[in-house]
């Protein structure tokens, strides 16, 4: 399989069904950035973690992709079979989330990003979880997308917070919480 394929050299892109759109398409920045975000979470994983959080990672990272293959569907053409992103992949994450916040110290004011270069890494990624987020609901205003892909990239960017946190905690580093001027 070759890399490159000249298809893409005068700005469009086929979508999975044949549609061809410009690279600016609504569509095509959601699952760049679906990709971006997942670039992000490799990053977390290849760090010093532990071997249970990169399990996790993993498993985000391929429920990232079966996100990205749904975005890159038409959905008035394609007839493709990809992959489906179940109620329990959200169930999963908010599982996780319950069980990093059992060990965490309660949360009583707003954390600023930062703590550990890996904590930093997870905060990167929650934003990049958001946009994607603000990404797919306005392409969902338009177009067909799978709910399910909405409410995950909510509860992942939950998730990455979370995870931020336990893995400042982790290394022992202090959160550096929030004091407004007043």
């Amino acid at each position: 399989m070759k890399i490159y394929t000249k298809t893409g050299d005068k700005g469009q892109t086929s979508l999975i069904g044949g549609t061809r759109v410009p690279k600016y398409h609504l569509r095509i920045e959601a699952y760049g950035t679906v990709d971006e975000l997942n670039s992000y979470i490799g990053l977390i994983a290849s760090e010093q973690i532990n071997e249970e959080d990169a399990k996790v990672l993993k498993e985000i990272q391929d429920r990232l992709f079966t996100i990205g293959s749904s975005l890159a569907s038409d959905p008035e053409r394609s007839r493709k079979k990809i992959p489906d992103l179940l109620s329990s992949d959200i169930s999963f994450l908010e599982e996780r989330i319950d069980k990093m916040n059992e060990n965490l110290p309660a949360l009583k004011h707003f954390i600023l990003p930062g703590g550990t270069t890996v904590s930093s890494f997870a905060h990167l990624a929650r934003c990049v979880c958001r946009r994607t987020e603000r990404l797919v609901v306005e392409l969902s205003e338009n177009s067909y997308v799978d709910q399910n892909v909405t409410i995950y990239l909510n509860r992942l960017s939950d998730f990455l917070f979370v995870l931020a946190r336990k893995l400042s905690y982790d290394t022992g580093a202090k959160e550096n919480i929030w004091e407004p001027r007043m």
